[in-house]
């Protein structure tokens, strides 16, 4: 009986024993929503992962889905590529801008077209506007170069101007860079790409009277901006993991990632 009672206790030592040795589950944090933020969310979670070890995992179903998988549980933190209505606020939802999408609306540097209004320019994305001599140009016909239907710069170009699906495009690209090479090589095309990304190649028009800048960016003056927002639940109930990867993100530490994302931090 003793030595019945002896190798019991050896055998609950050694089970603690393993259970001890054994390594613990990674600490994982799950973030779920806005398409348009795939370029940010991959360098924030890849330089976050390198300086933690903490893997961040990104499902791209779209602003509305994120939002509910936060409301749900289904995920930490939502991504969000607009502010968060009042009736999602109500439900006891958050929001915290983290970044702001700077789309520079773009033409060849021969262009004498200057400035545009928003109107303007979705009249010419939807054909209503056909030449440029309509908007104080020379007598050509307006050449309208785009991105791929997947494009996050497309979709938020097309929700702030309210072109979505209405668009006539000429040409539609599949980065950024082919977007400024196309402006660059036709004195007649219009384009748009991440503010970042504008070089000396082409021009980048003001909208509404305003030069597109980070600074204006920032203060909300330039009108093609858009938020990108980090949706919790209000009560504030997220898990240390999460919590840590959030404050980062809302970091002053994470500019710098932002714009090699090709957006604007927010003023801090």
């Amino acid at each position: 009986m003793k030595k019945i009672l002896a190798l019991a206790l050896s055998a609950i030592l050694l089970v603690g024993l393993l259970a001890a040795c054994a390594p613990k589950e990674a600490e994982k944090v799950s973030t779920d929503g806005s398409t348009s933020m795939e370029k940010l969310m991959e360098i924030l979670r890849e330089v976050y992962k390198e300086e933690t070890g903490v893997e961040v995992t990104y499902n791209p179903t779209g602003s509305g889905a994120g939002i509910e998988a936060v409301q749900s549980g289904r995920c930490d933190i939502g991504l969000a590529s607009r502010d968060l209505k009042p009736e999602e606020e109500e439900s006891g939802l958050q929001g915290t801008v983290v970044a702001i999408d700077g789309i520079a609306v773009v033409v060849n540097p021969e262009n004498p077209v200057s400035d545009l209004t928003v109107e303007q320019i979705a009249k010419l994305y939807t054909g209503e506007i056909t030449n440029w001599s309509e908007v104080g140009g020379n007598d050509a016909p307006v050449v309208l170069i785009g991105r791929e239907a997947a494009s996050g710069t497309r979709d938020g170009f097309e929700s702030i101007t309210g072109t979505e699906d209405a668009c006539k495009y000429n040409q539609e690209l599949t980065s950024t860079g082919d977007v400024i090479a196309t402006v660059a090589g036709n004195p007649n095309a219009i384009g748009y790409a991440s503010l970042s990304a504008v070089d000396e190649k082409i021009k980048a028009i003001s909208v509404n009277g305003v030069a597109p800048s980070n600074e204006t960016v920032q203060n909300g003056t330039y009108a093609v901006q858009r938020n990108f927002v980090l949706v919790t639940k209000a009560d504030g109930s997220l898990s240390e993991a999460a919590q840590k990867f959030f404050e980062f993100a809302t970091s002053a530490a994470a500019d710098e990632y932002i714009l090699q994302a090709g957006a604007v931090p927010v003023i801090r």
